[in-house]
């Protein structure tokens, strides 16, 4: 394509939320972030596995597909990104095509990656958990279906970055604790934060540590970032996905 092609064609896909740079053309030059998420590639990149061969990759809410394609570059032999949004799937098969990458892409929501019916080695779950409305559901379907060996995960946060060394268990009396900057919050945002009204639930660093351990992830967070490299843990005794709702004992619900 010629470069007036490749400028017609990311016209008709606008607005984009990745701005990414598909043959000198940008997809999103006025970002309010500037240059997202290659700034946030910029500062995880030395953290993630340099070489992927031979890897298979799930990045979740693929958007228009940066983080797949970076994974395409370190040699990942599968990707398949997955996104709600069928724009986001357009813009994303642009950019492969012009980047020259094979990239699979499916219409499906994180609250069904048990379709998809394999893990993955790696699990890209960026900029996703503060636009649902059951984030911790969807880290336990994660936990349960996809992820296999390294969930990259980050978040949005707000409020306190502490860590508050909580106790196993407090009496009903205790009401202290819970004002405390650190305890684990999660913010709820009923109509809109930054003019999206996508933007549900937002939590502190203590918070998203806590969903994280409790959906069994250990996690190891990327220092001065928002991200979390999630290995597989032992899952939480009183967790795991209610979703979909399956009798125990096989009998009628």
């Amino acid at each position: 394509m010629t470069r007036a092609e490749i400028e017609a064609r990311v016209r008709a896909l606008s607005p984009w939320f990745h701005n990414l740079e598909l043959s000198g053309v940008r997809t999103a030059p006025d970002h309010f972030l500037g240059d997202y998420p290659g700034l946030v590639w910029r500062a995880i990149a030395p953290a993630l596995p340099q070489d992927l061969s031979g890897r298979s990759v799930l990045d979740v809410g693929c958007n228009a597909g940066f983080f797949s394609l970076e994974m395409k570059r370190r040699g990942a032999d599968r990707v398949l990104g997955v996104d709600f949004d069928p724009r986001y799937l357009a813009q994303a098969r642009l950019a492969a095509e012009i980047s020259g990458f094979e990239i699979e892409l499916r219409e499906l929501s994180v609250y069904d990656v048990a379709r998809l019916g394999e893990r993955f080695d790696v699990v890209l779950f960026m900029g996703v958990l503060y636009h649902l409305r059951h984030p911790l559901l969807a880290l336990d379907l994660l936990r349960a279906h996809a992820v296999g060996d390294l969930l990259v995960f980050q978040s949005m946060l707000r409020g306190s970055n502490g860590r508050l060394p909580a106790e196993p268990d407090y009496p009903f009396e205790e009401r202290e604790v819970f004002d405390h900057p650190a305890w684990p919050k999660l913010h709820f945002v009923e109509r809109r934060y930054a003019h999206d009204e996508t933007n549900w639930w937002i939590p502190n660093r203590a918070c998203v540590e806590a969903m994280l351990r409790s959906a069994g992830f250990a996690p190891a967070p990327v220092p001065g970032t928002e991200v979390y490299l999630c290995r597989p843990a032992e899952p939480d005794p009183f967790g795991g996905p209610v979703y979909p709702a399956t009798p125990r004992d096989g009998g009628a619900p």
